[in-house]
């Protein structure tokens, strides 16, 4: 006997289902543009979440750095410390506050993010200021000028963005696919199941409808 027609629609369901969940996974291709945004703390004071325009923003899968602008905030006397936490990615990862002015250091604040990744998936994006190395020093020498310079903003802050690729599996994820597959199999099985034995199931109904109801019939004759 072939499959009914509606388990064969319900099962062509669970075939895309799986595939439309194979492509959510799919979130980046290496050279993709990661957004980001930005948030800033000066003296109690908080701003909102700015996107980062996209030169200054991490690419999938590639090392590299940039200049990132920071703008005067509201009020600055140069008093206060200066914060700034980030969010990476349409998963918004968030990094907590980092401290980039009045570090209470002679050295100019680098910021490096390390971001993991697996596939096309990022999977966590931590992040820390050290102070710029010598060499870099040495090589941007403006950046120097301008970050002691109380009058010149925005200032600009080095940023390195390091991938590291893992084997991390999403168990979760896999286990709500699985979870979701199984459930709809069920629901199709048990249709093509009952469909199968419709006919045997009406017959028995019947017969015994029937011989049930010979006594009585058999009774009111006499």
């Amino acid at each position: 006997m072939g499959i009914p027609t509606t388990a064969m629609l319900l099962l062509l369901v669970v075939v895309e289902v799986i595939g439309m969940m194979g492509m959510a996974s799919a979130s980046y291709r290496v050279g993709d543009l990661v957004p980001m945004s930005r948030m800033g703390q000066y003296h109690a004071m908080r701003t909102n979440w700015h996107d980062i325009l996209g030169h200054h923003c991490p690419i999938f899968g590639v090392n590299r750095e940039v200049l990132l602008p920071i703008p005067k905030p509201t009020g600055y006397t140069g008093a206060d410390a200066y914060k700034i936490s980030f969010q990476v990615g349409r998963e918004k990862f968030f990094i907590p506050w980092l401290l980039v002015i009045n570090r209470k250091s002679p050295e100019i604040p680098m910021i490096d993010i390390h971001l993991r990744f697996s596939g096309s998936d990022i999977h966590g994006v931590t992040a820390k200021v050290v102070n710029m190395p010598r060499q870099y020093v040495d090589s941007h020498e403006d950046l120097l000028k301008e970050f002691w310079d109380p009058e010149h903003w925005p200032k600009r802050i080095l940023v390195r963005y390091f991938w590291e690729e893992t084997s991390e599996i999403d168990v979760s994820g896999g286990f709500y696919v699985l979870f979701g597959a199984g459930f709809l199999l069920t629901v199709v099985m048990s249709i093509y199941i009952l469909q199968s034995s419709q006919d045997k199931l009406v017959r028995f109904v019947r017969e015994n409808v029937v011989e049930s109801s010979l006594p009585m019939e058999e009774a009111k004759v006499e």
